[in-house]
């Protein structure tokens, strides 16, 4: 039997004795609640550290490639190239020469005999870029370093010998010995008509490198080079080696003009052109790629903030009545989701500047535990993996995530600051 107790407060008996079960209804659904936004927080934090390291540790990766490929380039291609128009013989060479060997950034000059061609075996045909060099000049002793098969000292013995890349070889399919033919691009003219210009060589040599010039460059003596382009004792320019190819361009803008004014420069950069370009595109998609991670857990910070609104309906109220205008309510959470957003980039910086440092020895740790190859030699040209951290790109990340991270919590934000207290009030139970 249920006795009321009256007066002004309307309590009864029954709701006194069942206060405590209310009480600890309200704590339970309370803490459960509390426990639920806190997982959102702490999936929206690991996913916000997991998109930043990946976004890090990618773009070292790739800057790592993109470096060793330049490296390797470096090996076998000239720095800078000049073409004479009216071209150089060996007296106007040796004049040149006498004026860049005062440049201290020039390692060496050689003369510059090159031209494209088309190389053929059998049924299969591909165009080519031939140079020239010479078993005495500088820049021999730099693709010697890069002979899988054969010698350049083999150059002086017999006429049209060649030297060609290793990619080259295997889509030709062919090796040092056989014969190789290459189409000019001159024509003959004869009393029967018009012929291309062909001649007959013998292959005596391979290179690899590991980038694109074994797959587009063939090399001749440049005895031979100048006779088949019909040159005499002339050569078409230059090719200069600097003691730092990076700055090849640089060096073109500066002194090159010069020193070179009647000639035509160009840095090796930009006869790679389309390589560097696909190189860049390629970090550009892949940095678009898992930006989605980062977006995702910009969603998920937008999720927690939204609950937390719902959630704390009567506590912003609160507040509202105790004086903090909307705009301080709005602060608080976007002060709460980038708190939640600047560990997880905090903890994403710090592991993935970590990883991308250390990426080599632990690929190659993990090799030596699983006795695996991740990176055949024989298939991807390299036996590590190569990294490079840019403190750029790292700074672009950090700012980036930042970025996306302040965005996400404007609209909830927003919405904590229109709640009014009345309302909020009212309907609380």
């Amino acid at each position: 039997m249920a006795v009321v107790c009256g007066g002004p407060f309307g309590f009864n008996l029954v709701m006194l004795k069942n206060l405590p079960l209310f009480i600890g209804y309200r704590y339970t659904r309370s803490k459960r609640r509390e426990g639920f936004l806190s997982f959102i927080s702490a999936f929206s934090l690991g996913a916000m550290t997991l998109g930043v390291a990946a976004l890090i540790i990618v773009l070292s990766v790739l800057n790592g490639f993109d470096s060793e490929i330049k490296q390797r380039l470096l090996k076998v291609i000239p720095h800078v190239i000049s073409v004479d128009p009216q071209g150089l013989d060996l007296a106007e060479f040796n004049r040149v020469v006498s004026v860049l060997e005062r440049d201290g950034d020039i390692t060496h000059v050689a003369p510059l005999v090159q031209s494209f061609v088309v190389l053929s075996k059998g049924g299969e045909q591909m165009g080519v870029n031939l140079q020239a060099i010479d078993p005495s000049w500088p820049t021999a002793k730099l693709l010697s370093e890069n002979m899988l098969v054969g010698d350049l000292t083999d150059f002086d013995d017999v006429a049209f010998q060649a030297i060609i890349g290793s990619q080259i070889a295997r889509q030709l399919g062919v090796g040092v010995g056989d014969n190789l033919q290459i189409t000019l691009p001159q024509v003959s003219v004869t009393p029967a008509g018009i012929f291309p210009r062909v001649k007959r060589i013998t292959l005596v040599g391979i290179f690899e490198v590991g980038a694109q010039v074994d797959g587009s460059v063939i090399f001749l003596h440049q005895r031979d080079a100048r006779k088949l382009l019909r040159l005499g004792d002339r050569y078409q320019g230059l090719q200069l080696q600097l003691t730092d190819g990076f700055l090849a361009d640089s060096w073109i803008s500066s002194r090159g003009q010069q020193l070179l004014p009647a000639a035509k420069l160009r840095s090796w950069s930009s006869s790679m052109g389309p390589l560097f370009q696909a190189m860049q595109m390629e970090k550009v998609v892949v940095s678009l790629l898992l930006s989605v991670i980062i977006a995702v857990a910009a969603f998920n910070i937008i999720a927690s903030l939204v609950l937390m609104v719902a959630d704390k309906h009567r506590d912003i109220a609160v507040l509202r009545t105790m004086g903090a205008t909307s705009s301080v309510v709005a602060k608080i959470f976007i002060l709460q989701g980038m708190t939640v957003a600047g560990f997880g980039i905090l903890f994403g910086t710090l592991t993935g500047c970590t990883l991308a440092y250390f990426i080599g020895d632990i690929v190659y740790i993990v090799e030596r535990m699983l006795d695996v190859h991740l990176f055949d030699p024989s298939i991807y040209l390299i036996s590590s993996l190569p990294s490079k951290l840019v403190w750029w790109d790292v700074l672009v990340v950090v700012i980036s995530a930042l970025g996306i991270s302040f965005v996400a919590t404007l609209y909830p934000a927003w919405r904590a600051g229109q709640i009014l207290p009345a309302e909020a009030l009212r309907y609380d139970r």
